[in-house]
């Protein structure tokens, strides 16, 4: 295999793909915050003691 090879399979093998469209992904990540955020502000107070 040649440098030039090497190189242009090196470059084939780097490069991202293009998107097909400009939608936001699905990250999960991004709503656990969120999520838990949520749970906390609904979760029912402990009673208190008297």
């Amino acid at each position: 295999m040649t440098p030039a090879e090497h190189s242009a399979m090196t470059a084939l093998m780097v490069e991202t793909e293009a998107p097909v469209s400009d939608a936001p992904l699905y990250a999960p990540e991004d709503i656990g915050g969120g999520l838990l955020l949520l749970g906390l502000l609904l979760s029912p107070k402990p009673p208190k003691g008297r």
